[in-house]
């Protein structure tokens, strides 16, 4: 049995909604973060359709930039971790958008195809659309400051990624 001088007095209760250890949802970042990205994700596939992925996209977008990056360092300019950025890269090889050709050290180089260049041709008007429809809600001001925090806000918690830009990854050594 309980002794009676535990419990807790039903009026010291916290009431419903004033638990100083509750927290609605929709105030935590990572949950708006989470639903920002299915957002995102969601407005991408609307507007370049199936065929495509975001990944896929910033894979070719970043080889148009940089032909010729090893697939480590696609990986790093992207933020993507190497198992899933050659996963990726067999894919679009596989599609015939990028060649993939091996370097010494069984590095991989990765170059746009003809038809890799016409895709991102074909992609470019739909991403610059999706952009101003994903902002559209905001007034100029508003997204140029919510751009400007979403860049602060990646960049100073880069190193929390597990795949951070620029492949420094974060320590997990307890010394």
């Amino acid at each position: 049995m309980i002794p009676p001088e535990s419990l807790t007095p039903i009026s010291a209760m916290p009431k419903p909604g004033t638990d100083p250890l509750s927290m609605d949802l929709y105030d935590q970042p990572g949950h708006l973060i989470r639903r920002a990205q299915q957002i995102a994700v969601s407005m991408f596939i609307e507007a370049a359709g199936t065929g495509t992925t975001p990944i896929q996209y910033a894979i070719l977008r970043t080889l148009q930039e940089k032909p010729g990056l090893d697939q480590v360092t696609l990986a790093q300019e992207i933020a993507l971790d190497n198992s899933t950025t050659a996963e990726t890269a067999a894919r679009l090889e596989a599609k015939g958008l990028i060649v993939r050709e091996m370097l010494p050290r069984r590095q991989r180089r990765l170059v746009l195809t003809p038809a890799g260049e016409q895709l991102l041709a074909d992609l470019v008007p739909a991403v610059h659309r999706m952009r101003k429809a994903m902002l559209s809600s905001l007034e100029p001001a508003e997204q140029k400051e919510f751009m400007r925090l979403l860049r602060k806000f990646v960049h100073l918690n880069n190193d929390q990624s597990r795949a951070p830009r620029g492949g420094k990854a974060p320590s997990t050594s307890s010394a």
